[in-house]
């Protein structure tokens, strides 16, 4: 079965098993190697841990039966000392031979229950206090806190108890056993043995014991008190591989013996055989490594090769070029399958095949015999040639085939390969491209405007039509000339490297969509006045270039200058008529200040003859005589400006003056109908720029029509008034503008004639020319500013009209007032005694 599995592979994967195989098996014996290793490593420390265990509770043994020794023996004495069968001298002699043969033990002492030593027996000699004067270069001798402790804790539990360890006056670590001395049932003081803790360690545990493994005494803060294994100076003590610790008993003062225990076998032959193993596996495994890199690249490089053969062979199949190949002697070698289906042949019908080949039309062999030749020979052209191919059908169609030599890996040309491409449609396109690029240039030579098209980058004149080259020439010359100013300037710095493209950081693509900016240029030389439209594009070879179209308007000029011209004279001639039409009211005006003038000059002279008169009275009257005079002048002045003929011009103005004169113009009029007006005009109102005479033509007009109005209708005293208001406005499509507001109550239009109102010659006045609201709506126009007219309405009665006009403030300046509003003004009475109209300014 085994056997089938692998006839069923494919050769690469067998290939990979094979080389695999050897790889996977030394591993796995590198791993049995490994795993007997650490088996037996294993093994080994079980075996020293046992020994290390065994070895710990055999020094423990020892030692524990030494001290229940002696301490039996302590019993004994402390038993025969209450019984006063031991007095002092026979106890110190008792304990000099019970530590003469016990090395272990430092000393003996008799305390009595007042802790006072009654005899002590020590292999130092005797002494008196609890401890030897200390050697000289012994370390700090520990205070006797843990023998007081063992002490109090003998008389409390009357039992043997056994001190924490501390160090003598030697320096060496020492415990103590108190034995309590109980006379009939109290404590009458303590028998006290000091052990030597190195002593015990050195003479108690077996000597085959320390050979095998080291035995040392810990406290319970794991410091080592003694050892049998002597530590060198500057050695550090190395952690223990294998340790075991039992109570150090009987004392159970927190004391614990440990065994230590270390390889004894390094096993120098067996790891010397183990490395080498190890050491040739790897070898082994990196020859297999580098074997199984070498076969992987090998099958990587057939994988690479045979995915490019199909990938060349699939976009041969798949490209719409044809592709031949044929040796030196002409013969037919390989044709993909576009070639086949370009001219209907099979490839078994070409290979192999010499000139003359089937897809030759049989009325072209011999040309196409000749470019066999030239293409043999290496002399065809790098453009490719141009030939006719016939189908298998016996259709013909157009193809360029490009040649190119076939060169072995040898470097010798074996042959050539010919692409071909069909270009029927191509050329097709191509045709008509050249007739409709024909029918354009055609259209743009017949224009009336001048188009021009200029590289920006090197100034260069890329198109100009035939109006263009009539007015301007063949030279760029006009084309900079009407640009002048006809959209945004692109500059341009020339590079010393004229290979750089010094605008290729300009948006092209956002030039190139912006739209055209219309501007009228006036060319000297031609005397001709041209509206010019300009953008930019990309030339057909990718250029940033600018295009012009220039018409010609000096005729429409021209119109319009005329048109300028009669406008300015209606302007004149509607202020003439406007003053016509009130010269009964500016002649009854005028004759009052006359009349007071000639009363005050008779009445003078009367009583100078009759010499009346005093001096101060003759002085008032001359004064009022002078006021008179002057009143009539300023009529005179202000009359004189509202009909001057005078250019147009544009100058900062402020509202406030505009309407205080048209005011005062109107109140001629006004006074004579017997209307009175209420004008009100905002603070602190923005500056406007226009031409105050105009804007003062404009609401004197409105003023006379609402005047006229309310008198023609006949409307009684209360609503004869008029309103006039210039107030700040903010519209959305104006933004922020002055609107100036005429309100009369009168008795209104019809809507047919609100239709009508501002058309040249319609006139709803009998006597009327129709040129007033059609004037005042070309000023206001002229201003950027809109008029409208409208009527007020109290429910369904029409009770007034209100005509109203915005002009746009001057921006870039603002005017503030800061005077009062003025008071309210009261015209003079008429010569004849008659009240005149009121003025109110609020």
């Amino acid at each position: 079965m085994l056997g089938r599995w692998w006839r069923r592979q494919s050769p690469a994967r067998q290939d990979r098993f094979a080389t695999l195989a050897p790889l996977v098996s030394v591993l796995l014996f590198l791993a049995a190697i490994i795993s007997a290793f650490w088996y037996l490593r294993n093994e080994e420390i079980e075996r020293e841990s046992e020994a290390v265990k065994r070895d710990t509770e055999i020094a423990q043994q020892q030692i524990r039966l030494r001290l229940i020794e002696n301490q039996e023996q302590l019993v004994r004495m402390a038993r025969e000392i209450v019984t006063r069968e031991l007095e002092t001298p026979n106890f110190l002699a008792q304990a000099t031979r019970f530590t003469s043969d016990r090395p272990e033990i430092i000393q003996i002492s008799w305390l009595g229950a007042d802790r006072r030593i009654r005899a002590r027996q020590s292999s130092f000699g005797e002494r008196d206090e609890w401890a030897m004067p200390p050697k000289a270069g012994a370390s700090i001798i520990a205070p006797p806190d843990e023998a007081n402790w063992a002490f109090i804790a003998a008389r409390d539990v009357r039992q043997p108890m056994y001190s924490r360890p501390y160090k003598d006056a030697t320096g060496a670590m020492v415990f103590q056993l108190h034995v309590p001395l109980l006379d009939r049932g109290s404590f009458s003081g303590a028998l006290v043995v000091e052990y030597s803790i190195d002593v015990l360690l050195r003479h108690f545990v077996p000597a085959e014991v320390t050979r095998r493994h080291a035995v040392a005494v810990i406290d319970e803060h794991e410091r080592v008190i003694a050892s049998s294994v002597t530590a060198m100076p500057g050695h550090t003590r190395q952690p223990a591989s294998i340790a075991h610790d039992v109570p150090f008993a009987p004392t159970a003062n927190g004391l614990v013996l440990r065994g230590t225990g270390y390889r004894t076998s390094v096993g120098l032959i067996g790891n010397t055989l183990f490395w080498m193993v190890v050491a040739l596996s790897v070898l082994t495994v990196w020859m297999l490594l580098g074997t199984w890199r070498h076969m992987r690249r090998r099958s990587q490089i057939q994988g690479a090769l045979v995915k490019e053969t199909n990938f060349r062979r699939a976009m041969e199949n798949s490209m719409l070029t044809g592709m031949r190949a044929m040796d030196l002697e002409g013969r037919v070698t390989y044709v993909n399958p576009a070639f086949c289906a370009m001219t209907g042949f099979t490839e078994s019908e070409l290979i192999a095949r010499l000139p003359p080949y089937p897809y030759w039309p049989h009325d072209r062999i011999e040309e196409n015999t000749r470019l066999l030749q030239q293409e043999l020979q290496g002399r065809s052209p790098a453009g490719g040639i141009e030939v006719k191919v016939m189908r298998k059908n016996g259709t013909l169609f157009d193809a360029r085939m490009y040649v190119s030599p076939l060169v072995d890996p040898r470097g010798q040309q074996t042959g050539w390969m010919t692409s071909m491409t069909n270009i029927t449609e191509a050329k097709r396109i191509r045709d008509q491209l050249s007739a409709s690029h024909e029918r354009f240039t055609t259209v743009l030579e017949g224009l009336d405007a001048a188009v021009s098209v200029l590289s920006v980058q090197q100034s260069e004149l890329l198109f100009a039509n035939r109006s263009y080259r009539l007015w301007f020439g063949a030279e760029a010359r006009g084309h900079a000339l009407l640009a002048s100013g006809a959209g945004p300037a692109v500059p341009y710095v020339a590079e010393p490297d004229d290979a750089v493209d010094s605008l290729s950081g300009l948006p092209t693509q956002e030039l190139a969509g912006m739209g055209t900016n219309p501007r009228e240029v006036y060319a000297h030389t031609l005397d001709k006045w041209f509206d010019v439209r300009s953008r930019y594009l990309q030339w057909t070879d990718g250029r940033l270039a600018q295009m012009l179209i220039a018409t010609d308007i000096t005729a429409r000029r021209r119109a319009e200058e005329q048109a300028a011209a009669q406008a300015e004279k209606a302007q004149v001639s509607s202020r003439l008529i406007t003053m016509g039409e009130m010269a009964s009211s500016v002649a009854h005006e005028l004759n009052q200040p006359l009349t007071a003038i000639t009363n005050y000059c008779n009445g003078m002279i009367s009583r100078v003859k009759a010499e009346t008169i005093k001096q101060p009275d003759l002085i008032a009257a001359l004064e009022k005589t002078a006021r008179q005079a002057e009143r009539a002048g300023q009529i005179i002045h202000r009359i004189r400006a509202f009909v001057k003929k005078s250019e147009p011009q544009r100058q900062p103005a402020h509202a406030k003056d505009i309407v205080e004169d048209a005011v005062e113009l109107a109140s001629i009029e006004l006074r004579r109908r017997n209307v009175a007006i209420h004008h009100y005009v905002a603070q602190r109102l923005p500056v406007l720029r226009c031409d105050p005479i105009l804007v003062e033509q404009v609401l004197l007009n409105l003023l006379k029509n609402a005047a006229e109005a309310i008198d023609n209708a006949k409307l009684p005293a209360a609503r004869r008034h008029i309103e006039l208001r210039v107030v700040p406005r903010h519209t959305p499509d104006e933004g922020g503008v002055i609107e100036f507001s005429v309100t009369d109550m009168g008795p209104g239009l019809p809507e047919e004639v609100i239709n009508r109102l501002y058309e040249a010659f319609f006139s709803t006045k009998a006597e009327g020319m129709g040129i007033g609201l059609s004037l005042c709506r070309s000023i206001v126009e002229s201003h950027r500013g809109r008029i409208k007219a409208q009527n007020i309405y109290n429910g369904a009665s029409v009770v007034g009209c209100r005509f109203a006009f915005t002009l746009p403030v001057e921006t870039t300046a603002r005017h503030e007032e800061t005077t009062l509003p003025p008071a309210p003004r009261v015209a003079a009475p008429d010569a004849d005694g008659s009240p005149a109209a009121k003025t109110t300014s609020s």
